[in-house]
């Protein structure tokens, strides 16, 4: 994958940098939001490891515009904030995953496997109900001839649902396929997500079946 790592933190940039090029990952960096913006705009990059403090703007700032205007690749954030209010409010600007700081080499290393996966894995399938269309192989979402912008993560929970044909999903299968473990902090990325997709194209689209989990609507 083609990776940009954009944070303002010199040693923590070459060091997360040589790690994730060891993985064979093509990596480029920036130390603020200029720059990554200049970046995107020459490259096309398949995936965006982002601080949420830049010296010319909050990452959050960054992540919301970049959703606003139609980029589509994973956002895994990386942040000194662990208040579960960052995260949501992440969540919210459209990132895919959070790992708060300090954290393990390891496991940045595991989530940026796990994104590119599930980046990977689309299926060549159009739902069309109720002027909404979701094609999953070209992860494109319409609605009422508009597109909507989906993030990488809500394609993920989509496409099971869908894959799915209307059974219903579980919590614990979402989060196990979807973030790869089941956590109170991933629990609630999920509720987050779920109203996000809601909000972004229509609040039946999604049923919740209480004490059982989700199912696509018919």
């Amino acid at each position: 994958m083609r990776v940009l790592l954009v944070d303002d933190h010199a040693e923590l940039l070459d060091l997360v940098a040589r790690a994730l090029t060891r993985d064979g990952h093509v990596v480029l960096t920036a130390a603020s939001s200029s720059a990554a913006e200049a970046q995107l705009i020459e490259h096309s990059i398949d995936l965006l490891v982002l601080d949420l403090g830049l010296p010319d703007g909050s990452g959050q700032t960054l992540c919301r515009k970049l959703r606003r205007d139609g980029f589509a690749a994973p956002i895994l954030v990386l942040t000194a904030q662990s208040a579960v209010s960052s995260r949501v409010e992440s969540l919210d600007a459209g990132a895919d995953d959070y790992l708060s700081k300090p954290f393990a080499l390891a496991e940045l290393r595991a989530r940026v496997r796990a994104l590119g996966r599930r980046t990977k894995s689309v299926r060549a399938y159009i739902y069309d109900r109720g002027g909404i269309s979701l094609d999953f192989s070209a992860r494109r979402a319409v609605i009422a001839g508009r597109e909507a912008p989906i993030t990488a993560r809500e394609w993920s929970i989509l496409e099971l649902l869908a894959a799915a044909g209307g059974r219903v999903i579980s919590r614990g299968e979402l989060l196990d396929s979807v973030w790869g473990e089941v956590s109170d902090a991933n629990s609630a990325s999920l509720d987050v997500l779920i109203g996000r997709i809601r909000r972004k194209l229509s609040s039946d689209l999604v049923r919740t079946v209480r004490g059982e989990g989700y199912a696509l609507a018919d």
